[in-house]
């Protein structure tokens, strides 16, 4: 791959509550640099990437004094314009992807499609309030905050599980397959995957 075909992003934002900047390359081999702030969502997406076999590169500083929802849905933001903006019309690319993940006793099921029409469906039981310091309701926050930013119909199912930590990883490794279904190349397709000629 040219550098002039990388599928690459940089994205940065900046607010009164965060700072961040964050590198991803489609097309790359789960290399990652990740400091948020926020220790286990460094791990989540550390996780994202290397399943997905992207390059993820992100620095991120929060009011993580107040707690870690700015931080949380500002990354998935991020992630989100990342996805888009390396996607460009998303022409070629094969749209759709899936994935089970199983981690011990959990299994989740991710899938998605990357049609311009954001929504996320979300249908996890957590029992857990707190995994370590994390707010585990959090990881709805980014999910939302990516789908919305990515054009992206997520639908995240907990199959079964019991522990929250399993749970949200085995929901980051499956979401990592299933973007990189979407995004690899389709064989033979010009233009996007859509009856209409346009998403």
């Amino acid at each position: 791959m040219t550098e002039q075909t990388r599928r690459s992003a940089i994205v940065e934002r900046c607010t009164r509550e965060t700072d961040i900047r964050l590198e991803l390359t489609l097309d790359g081999s789960g290399q990652t640099q990740i400091n948020s702030g926020v220790g286990f969502m460094d791990h989540m997406l550390t996780l994202l990437a290397v399943h997905g076999f992207f390059n993820l590169e992100l620095q991120a500083k929060g009011d993580t004094h107040i707690d870690d929802h700015h931080s949380v849905e500002d990354m998935g933001i991020c992630l989100g314009q990342a996805f888009t903006k390396a996607l460009d019309d998303k022409a070629g690319i094969c749209r759709y992807g899936h994935a089970y993940v199983p981690m011990d006793e959990a299994l989740a099921r991710v899938c998605l499609d990357l049609s311009n029409r954001p929504h996320l469906h979300y249908k996890v039981a957590l029992s857990q309030e707190k995994i370590g310091t994390f707010d585990s309701c959090l990881a709805q926050e980014f999910l939302r905050a990516f789908a919305l930013h990515a054009g992206c119909t997520l639908h995240v199912d907990l199959l079964h599980g019991e522990n929250g930590h399993h749970i949200i990883e085995a929901i980051f490794k499956a979401l990592g397959r299933a973007l990189r279904q979407a995004v690899a190349p389709m064989p033979g397709l010009q233009g996007q995957l859509s009856s209409k000629g346009t998403l």
